[in-house]
């Protein structure tokens, strides 16, 4: 088994991407980060998916991006609600955090040198997503050939470090009917961006819309828990 580092931040489409790692017979280890989000409640939900996957390696780092702010997960800006398809579909919205794939593909990186891994697994998607300029196979592909500067082990070794981003051409619904496959518990999971405690969604954000009508359209139940109908 070769060690891969698979980012889990306890959503849908990470938890899919670990169950695929975990599946394809990688020595995956997690690794998740407490950024000062505001649905902090993931993390808990990206332990119990690590448990349920027999994950052995979890690592959760902490930094603060609350000192840059300038997104509604990391500042006290309201989370949109309600928005149609169409509004989704339009522009960045204001849950992009600056930089933050960026950020946590970085530590992938450094996490992959220590721990002899040439492989990270990422669960952006380019198809049912919010718009965000860091889910784009562009931006992937220009990470990895960066990475590849940056590593004694391709630079000593000529040992090439390779992105995965195995979600990248599924729609949501594409993504729960393959976690289904693999036989992946969706109620551990928790997509909501403004959720209230213990683990209820909001219904209503970007990101809870998007998960509703991917269960919807795979045609499987959904299995999660939220506040009220419609947000």
């Amino acid at each position: 088994m070769q060690p891969a580092i698979v980012l889990v931040s306890g959503g849908l489409d990470s938890a899919t991407v670990a169950a695929i790692a975990c599946r394809d017979g990688w020595d995956v280890h997690a690794l998740s980060f407490d950024y000062g989000q505001r649905h902090l409640l993931e993390l808990e939900a990206a332990r119990r998916v690590v448990a349920s996957l027999g994950i052995r390696h979890h690592a959760v780092l902490k930094i603060d991006l609350r000192g840059f702010g300038a997104s509604a997960l990391t500042a006290e800006i309201e989370v949109p609600k309600h928005r149609s398809a169409a509004a989704m579909g339009q522009g960045i919205p204001i849950t992009y955090v600056p930089a933050r794939n960026t950020i946590f593909l970085s530590f992938a990186l450094a996490y992959a040198e220590v721990s002899g891994a040439r492989d990270i697994f990422i669960g952006v998607n380019a198809l049912d997503y919010s718009g965000y300029p860091d889910c784009r196979p562009e931006y992937i592909r220009a990470f990895e050939a960066m990475a590849n500067l940056a590593t004694r082990a391709a630079v000593e070794r000529g040992e090439r470090l390779q992105i995965h981003a195995p979600l990248m051409t599924l729609t949501k619904a594409g993504i729960i009917a393959r976690g289904t496959e693999l036989g992946l518990d969706y109620r551990l999971t928790l997509s909501c961006y403004d959720p209230a405690p213990p683990d209820l969604a909001c219904g209503a954000c970007d990101s809870c819309q998007l998960r509703r009508r991917g269960f919807a359209e795979a045609g499987v139940p959904d299995p999660t828990a939220y506040r009220a109908v419609g947000g």
